[in-house]
């Protein structure tokens, strides 16, 4: 059987069982549409939110960055990881003791306000459309290369399979179609890691591998030979880094983030009790580390497979993988020189993403109107977000195993967009219309306009996968430090303090936003010619300034609250009901 033929069947599959799932557990009600009725077992909601948790960033594009970065690509695997304990140490079990469906309800109730709730709806929004541009990209580009078709049109395809099951299911039919991806996921994500690493080292375990010596004979450890490798073709050392105040910034960033992004924490609100929070927490924890862990060997290893695979190869005898995914635009060679060999080197090829004329050049190779870039000798442009997806044909491995990284690049995506439409439509249908707008609408009303925010939010969602403003686990990275920059310390201080009032958490989470949210338009869509370290404020990229807007947030909250009233007797009682930890299975505030 061909595997293109395995390909289908495979991703056909896994689709017919996600949509069978979305039939079967189909929500009937405005509890069920957000927070499935909130009787999700702690070991099924931590595998749902892991596979909410690890989109297409995670699975597709952060071994590639890595692969690319070298050491830098520590801070993803930090922060992301790290913004788990964050968030089951803080947050999670406070805001399911609060018991209502998502975060601006907290926001809104805390700070007495509906213009708080509505710059929350506004925060949350930002956040989620930023990180599921990246979704969607990923979508596109699985179905580009395996489904032969192009990466527009494959956005089209996937916003159709996540329109069916999450606005059928809502958060009762996503909590176990992410079940059924998790399982998909991760299947695929080490299934290939355990190959290549045996190849490569004789050691089928990838966190062992990436220390062991490479098995040519040479005697090297795997990172010493990439170093090697790298610095051969006028690459810094794998194992140098950034900055230490920007890695620390990105790192903290994201893990803060994590602990702010609405999509997670409403999976808090599924579990019976307060305790089942911190337990689900754990446990995505534990799931998640399955891949956090495996992804610096996938990574190294894929550097190192390409390396050998593509440098100093002449086009006519390109491999097969070369030549699959540059029908797709993903991948492409320029000849500079003349000489029909194509050179790896620090740099880039030409200016931008390939824009192919139609025609060959005298190597048979595809030609692009783009200019090429003069000073440097790099001849390859490669999307980094293809570099998981291509290990497998790059290392040679059975058609089956190609087949199913297909579908767990989809189930990646789809899980992560499904989760964040869910959270846009319940922010429009219950914080704006019921709770801000029309207060008497009807549940079936309400239930309706939850599925048709969920409409319009998968079509703009879209738009942002065909347009997206970098690569996925960049744009994802935005969306961290958004959300760093204007929940995070309105929840933290929700929680924690007694004292925030309803003008302070409001002045807070529009500086904080503001501020980050310029950053990073500055550097990366307005004026990205200055995005370099001698231009960012202290040193620190787009990537980390949520830091920044995190502490501006504090700052001004902190400060805007001591010129303003106190807030009511009432909100104190509410911040100590919050945080008892008796009585917490049914404790409600309404």
């Amino acid at each position: 059987m061909s595997t293109q033929t395995l390909i289908y069947i495979f991703v056909a599959a896994s689709f017919a069982l996600y949509i069978g799932i979305a039939i079967w557990t189909r929500a009937g009600s405005t509890k069920e549409f957000y927070v499935a009725g909130g009787g999700v077992h702690p070991v099924v909601n931590g595998m749902a939110t892991a596979a909410d948790w690890m989109s297409a960033a995670s699975f597709i594009s952060m071994a590639g960055l890595i692969a690319f970065m070298g050491y830098d690509g520590s801070v993803y695997l930090m922060g992301w990881t790290g913004g788990y304990v964050v968030l089951a140490l803080l947050l999670a079990p406070y805001l399911r003791k609060f018991g209502q469906f998502t975060v601006p309800d907290f926001i809104g109730t805390r700070y007495y306000s509906r213009v708080a709730r509505t710059v929350a709806v506004i925060c949350l929004i930002f956040i989620s459309f930023t990180y599921i541009a990246g979704q969607m990209r990923g979508v596109g580009i699985v179905f580009s290369r395996f489904l032969d078709v192009s990466v527009e049109l494959g956005v089209v395809i996937g916003m159709g399979i996540v329109f069916f099951y999450a606005v059928l299911g809502g958060m009762k039919g996503i909590t176990y179609t992410q079940v059924a991806q998790y399982c998909v996921l991760i299947f695929a994500y080490m299934v290939p890691a355990f190959f290549i690493s045996m190849l490569i080292t004789g050691n089928p375990i990838p966190q062992l591998g990436l220390g062991s010596t490479v098995n040519d004979g040479s005697g090297m450890y795997v990172l010493e030979k990439l170093d090697q490798s790298l610095q051969m073709m006028g690459f810094g050392p794998y194992t140098d880094g950034k900055s230490m105040i920007d890695v620390f910034c990105i790192t903290a960033a994201l893990m803060i983030g994590t602990a702010g992004l609405p999509h997670v924490i409403v999976r808090f609100f599924t579990v019976p009790k307060a305790s089942d929070a911190r337990k689900s927490a754990g446990w995505a924890l534990v799931f998640i580390a399955l891949l956090y862990t495996t992804a610096p060997a996938v990574a190294a290893f894929a550097r190192l497979n390409f390396n050998e695979s593509i440098n100093d190869t002449p086009y006519a005898e390109a491999p097969a993988w070369f030549t699959n995914w540059e029908a797709n635009n993903l991948i492409a060679f320029t000849d500079k020189n003349g000489d029909g060999v194509m050179q790896v080197a620090a740099g880039d090829p030409f200016t931008g993403a390939p824009d192919y004329s139609g025609e060959r050049g005298p190597a048979g190779n595809r030609l692009v109107t783009n200019a090429p870039v003069a000073d440097n000798a790099n001849e390859v442009y490669l999307d980094r977000d293809i570099m998981v997806l291509a290990n497998p044909e790059i290392a040679n491995l059975p058609g089956w195993v190609i087949a199913l990284v297909a579908a767990g690049g989809l189930a990646a995506a789809l899980s992560t967009a499904a989760g964040l439409l869910l959270v846009i439509s319940t922010a429009v249908s219950h914080d704006l219309l019921k709770s801000t707008f029309r207060p008497g609408i009807s549940e079936k009303g309400e239930l309706l306009a939850a599925r048709l925010a969920a409409t319009a939010a998968i079509v703009v969602a879209g738009v942002l996968g065909i347009y997206p403003p970098g690569w996925v686990a960049q744009v994802v990275a935005f969306a961290f430090g958004l959300a760093a920059a204007s929940l995070f310390p309105a929840i933290f201080m929700g929680i924690f303090t007694k004292s925030m009032n309803k003008e302070g958490a409001i002045a807070g989470m529009v500086a904080g936003l503001g501020f980050t949210f310029l950053y990073i338009a500055y550097f990366k869509l307005w004026n990205p010619d200055a995005n370099v370290a001698e231009n960012w404020l202290l040193g620190i990229s787009p990537e980390g300034i949520g830091v920044i807007g995190m502490l501006i947030n504090f700052g001004v909250a902190i400060a805007v609250m001591k010129f303003t009233a106190s807030p009511p007797a009432e909100i104190g009682r509410l911040v100590e009901s919050i945080r008892v930890p008796r009585g917490a299975a049914t404790a409600q505030v309404h």
